[in-house]
Protein backbone atom coordinates (compact mmCIF):
# COMPACT_ATOMS: atom_id res chain seq x y z
CA UNK A 1 0.00 0.00 0.00
CA UNK A 2 1.59 3.13 -1.19
CA UNK A 3 1.92 6.03 1.85
CA UNK A 4 -1.09 8.44 1.58
CA UNK A 5 0.88 11.99 1.20
CA UNK A 6 -0.79 15.64 0.81
CA UNK A 7 -1.98 15.80 -2.95
CA UNK A 8 -4.41 18.07 -4.84
CA UNK A 9 -6.89 16.37 -7.53
CA UNK A 10 -10.36 16.91 -9.42
CA UNK A 11 -13.53 15.99 -7.50
CA UNK A 12 -16.22 14.27 -8.92
CA UNK A 13 -19.54 14.93 -6.90
CA UNK A 14 -22.38 12.29 -7.16
CA UNK A 15 -25.34 14.13 -5.01
CA UNK A 16 -27.33 10.83 -4.07
CA UNK A 17 -27.79 9.34 -0.69
CA UNK A 18 -27.01 5.36 0.14
CA UNK A 19 -25.05 4.63 -2.31
CA UNK A 20 -24.90 0.99 -1.93
CA UNK A 21 -21.77 -1.54 -2.66
CA UNK A 22 -23.85 -2.99 -5.43
CA UNK A 23 -24.06 0.49 -7.67
CA UNK A 24 -20.13 0.63 -6.68
CA UNK A 25 -19.52 -2.04 -8.10
CA UNK A 26 -22.42 -4.32 -9.51
CA UNK A 27 -22.88 -8.38 -8.93
CA UNK A 28 -21.60 -8.77 -12.61
CA UNK A 29 -18.26 -7.49 -11.99
CA UNK A 30 -17.68 -10.31 -9.01
CA UNK A 31 -16.99 -12.81 -10.68
CA UNK A 32 -12.99 -12.54 -10.94
CA UNK A 33 -10.88 -13.57 -8.26
CA UNK A 34 -8.22 -10.75 -9.04
CA UNK A 35 -7.63 -7.66 -7.26
CA UNK A 36 -7.47 -5.94 -10.49
CA UNK A 37 -9.28 -4.60 -13.40
CA UNK A 38 -12.15 -3.33 -11.24
CA UNK A 39 -12.12 0.59 -12.59
CA UNK A 40 -14.49 0.16 -15.04
CA UNK A 41 -17.34 -1.44 -13.00
CA UNK A 42 -17.63 1.66 -10.75
CA UNK A 43 -20.85 2.77 -10.82
CA UNK A 44 -20.89 0.66 -14.32
CA UNK A 45 -25.00 0.79 -14.48
CA UNK A 46 -25.12 4.52 -14.28
CA UNK A 47 -21.92 5.33 -15.96
CA UNK A 48 -22.81 3.06 -19.06
CA UNK A 49 -25.97 2.93 -21.88
CA UNK A 50 -27.13 -0.21 -22.42
CA UNK A 51 -25.14 -0.61 -25.71
CA UNK A 52 -21.89 -0.32 -23.68
CA UNK A 53 -21.70 3.41 -24.31
CA UNK A 54 -20.49 6.51 -22.06
CA UNK A 55 -23.92 7.91 -20.57
CA UNK A 56 -23.09 11.80 -21.21
CA UNK A 57 -25.09 12.52 -18.74
CA UNK A 58 -23.89 10.64 -15.69
CA UNK A 59 -20.73 13.22 -13.62
CA UNK A 60 -18.00 10.74 -13.89
CA UNK A 61 -18.34 11.14 -18.04
CA UNK A 62 -18.19 14.73 -17.95
CA UNK A 63 -15.55 16.96 -18.70
CA UNK A 64 -15.20 18.53 -15.24
CA UNK A 65 -14.28 15.19 -13.34
CA UNK A 66 -11.83 13.31 -15.83
CA UNK A 67 -9.17 12.17 -13.71
CA UNK A 68 -11.11 12.52 -10.56
CA UNK A 69 -9.42 11.60 -7.20
CA UNK A 70 -11.94 13.16 -4.86
CA UNK A 71 -15.48 11.21 -4.49
CA UNK A 72 -18.18 13.27 -3.35
CA UNK A 73 -21.63 11.70 -2.12
CA UNK A 74 -24.12 12.03 0.48
CA UNK A 75 -24.68 10.22 3.74
CA UNK A 76 -24.87 6.04 3.65
CA UNK A 77 -22.06 5.71 1.31
CA UNK A 78 -21.29 2.42 1.06
CA UNK A 79 -23.69 0.78 2.63
CA UNK A 80 -25.12 -2.74 1.68
CA UNK A 81 -23.14 -6.15 1.34
CA UNK A 82 -19.52 -6.53 2.50
CA UNK A 83 -18.22 -6.90 -0.83
CA UNK A 84 -14.51 -5.28 -0.97
CA UNK A 85 -14.94 -5.03 -4.47
CA UNK A 86 -16.58 -1.83 -4.21
CA UNK A 87 -13.74 -0.53 -2.71
CA UNK A 88 -11.30 -1.93 -5.05
CA UNK A 89 -13.65 -0.40 -7.79
CA UNK A 90 -13.16 3.13 -6.25
CA UNK A 91 -9.17 2.96 -5.95
CA UNK A 92 -8.88 1.22 -9.08
CA UNK A 93 -11.05 3.97 -10.45
CA UNK A 94 -8.12 6.48 -8.90
CA UNK A 95 -9.90 7.67 -6.10
CA UNK A 96 -8.20 8.46 -3.41
CA UNK A 97 -10.63 10.38 -1.20
CA UNK A 98 -13.88 9.29 -0.11
CA UNK A 99 -16.39 12.64 1.22
CA UNK A 100 -19.53 12.13 2.66
CA UNK A 101 -21.64 13.63 4.99
CA UNK A 102 -23.33 12.80 8.54
CA UNK A 103 -26.90 13.34 8.97
CA UNK A 104 -28.83 13.01 12.68
CA UNK A 105 -28.06 9.37 13.24
CA UNK A 106 -27.47 8.41 10.05
CA UNK A 107 -23.66 7.43 9.20
CA UNK A 108 -21.99 9.42 6.60
CA UNK A 109 -20.54 5.58 5.66
CA UNK A 110 -21.14 2.12 6.35
CA UNK A 111 -18.77 1.05 9.02
CA UNK A 112 -17.47 -2.01 6.78
CA UNK A 113 -16.83 0.19 3.91
CA UNK A 114 -15.07 2.58 5.57
CA UNK A 115 -13.09 -0.27 7.26
CA UNK A 116 -12.01 -1.76 3.73
CA UNK A 117 -11.37 1.54 2.43
CA UNK A 118 -8.70 2.09 5.26
CA UNK A 119 -6.99 -1.66 4.59
CA UNK A 120 -7.05 -0.19 0.54
CA UNK A 121 -5.17 3.14 1.18
CA UNK A 122 -8.29 5.34 0.39
CA UNK A 123 -8.90 7.87 3.25
CA UNK A 124 -13.01 8.45 3.91
CA UNK A 125 -13.83 12.22 5.50
CA UNK A 126 -17.29 12.72 7.42
CA UNK A 127 -17.80 16.10 7.33
CA UNK A 128 -21.51 17.70 8.23
CA UNK A 129 -24.63 18.51 5.93
CA UNK A 130 -24.01 22.12 5.56
CA UNK A 131 -20.05 21.30 4.44
CA UNK A 132 -21.22 18.68 2.22
CA UNK A 133 -24.01 21.04 0.41
CA UNK A 134 -20.96 23.39 -0.17
CA UNK A 135 -19.12 21.54 -2.28
CA UNK A 136 -21.99 20.35 -3.99
CA UNK A 137 -22.41 24.15 -4.76
CA UNK A 138 -18.88 24.34 -5.93
CA UNK A 139 -18.83 21.45 -8.16
CA UNK A 140 -22.25 22.53 -10.00
CA UNK A 141 -20.23 24.77 -12.21
CA UNK A 142 -18.71 23.72 -15.34
CA UNK A 143 -15.05 23.67 -15.01
CA UNK A 144 -13.67 21.08 -12.66
CA UNK A 145 -13.43 21.89 -9.10
CA UNK A 146 -10.02 21.04 -7.52
CA UNK A 147 -9.28 20.16 -3.87
CA UNK A 148 -6.00 19.76 -1.62
CA UNK A 149 -6.10 16.73 0.90
CA UNK A 150 -3.70 17.27 3.90
CA UNK A 151 -4.05 13.94 5.79
CA UNK A 152 -1.14 14.89 8.31
CA UNK A 153 -3.11 18.32 9.39
CA UNK A 154 -6.51 16.76 8.77
CA UNK A 155 -7.61 20.09 6.42
CA UNK A 156 -9.77 19.38 2.87
CA UNK A 157 -9.27 23.03 1.06
CA UNK A 158 -11.51 23.85 -2.18
CA UNK A 159 -9.67 25.75 -4.77
CA UNK A 160 -12.07 28.15 -6.51
CA UNK A 161 -12.33 31.83 -7.98
CA UNK A 162 -8.96 32.39 -6.47
CA UNK A 163 -9.71 31.57 -3.41
CA UNK A 164 -9.94 28.84 -0.90
CA UNK A 165 -12.73 27.16 0.98
CA UNK A 166 -11.13 24.67 4.54
CA UNK A 167 -13.12 22.28 6.04
CA UNK A 168 -10.94 20.40 8.75
CA UNK A 169 -12.10 16.51 9.72
CA UNK A 170 -11.36 13.96 12.27
CA UNK A 171 -9.89 10.93 11.47
CA UNK A 172 -8.95 7.81 13.74
CA UNK A 173 -5.32 8.16 14.69
CA UNK A 174 -4.51 4.53 13.84
CA UNK A 175 -6.25 4.96 10.64
CA UNK A 176 -4.35 8.05 10.36
CA UNK A 177 -1.01 6.09 11.02
CA UNK A 178 -1.60 3.07 9.13
CA UNK A 179 -2.25 5.67 5.86
CA UNK A 180 0.35 7.85 6.52
CA UNK A 181 2.34 5.21 6.42
CA UNK A 182 1.60 3.18 3.59
CA UNK A 183 0.90 0.57 6.18
CA UNK A 184 -1.87 -2.28 5.41
CA UNK A 185 -2.55 -5.17 8.11
CA UNK A 186 -0.40 -7.41 6.52
CA UNK A 187 2.44 -4.86 6.59
CA UNK A 188 1.29 -4.06 10.45
CA UNK A 189 1.76 -8.05 11.29
CA UNK A 190 5.75 -8.26 9.81
CA UNK A 191 6.73 -5.43 12.23
CA UNK A 192 6.61 -8.18 14.12
CA UNK A 193 7.79 -11.04 12.42
CA UNK A 194 11.23 -11.88 14.51
CA UNK A 195 8.52 -12.14 17.63
CA UNK A 196 6.36 -14.60 15.60
CA UNK A 197 9.02 -16.56 14.34
CA UNK A 198 10.33 -17.23 18.17
CA UNK A 199 7.23 -17.81 18.96
CA UNK A 200 6.35 -20.73 16.44
CA UNK A 201 9.80 -21.82 16.83
CA UNK A 202 9.28 -22.29 20.92
CA UNK A 203 5.93 -23.58 19.67
CA UNK A 204 7.01 -26.56 17.72
CA UNK A 205 10.20 -26.94 19.96
CA UNK A 206 7.08 -27.48 22.84
CA UNK A 207 5.23 -30.27 20.65
CA UNK A 208 8.59 -32.00 19.70
CA UNK A 209 10.07 -32.23 22.93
Amino acid sequence: MEKFETFTGVVCAVDRANIDTDALSPKEHLKSIKRTGFGPALFSDWRYNDDGSDNSEFILNQPKTQGASVLVGRNNFGCGSSREHAVWAVAQQGFKVVVAPMEGDIPAFADIFRNNCAKNGILTIQLNSEEVDRIFEMSAVDAPLEATVNLEDQVLTFIQDGGNVKFRFDVDPAVKEKLLLGMDDIAESLQFEADITAFEQKHSNQLTA
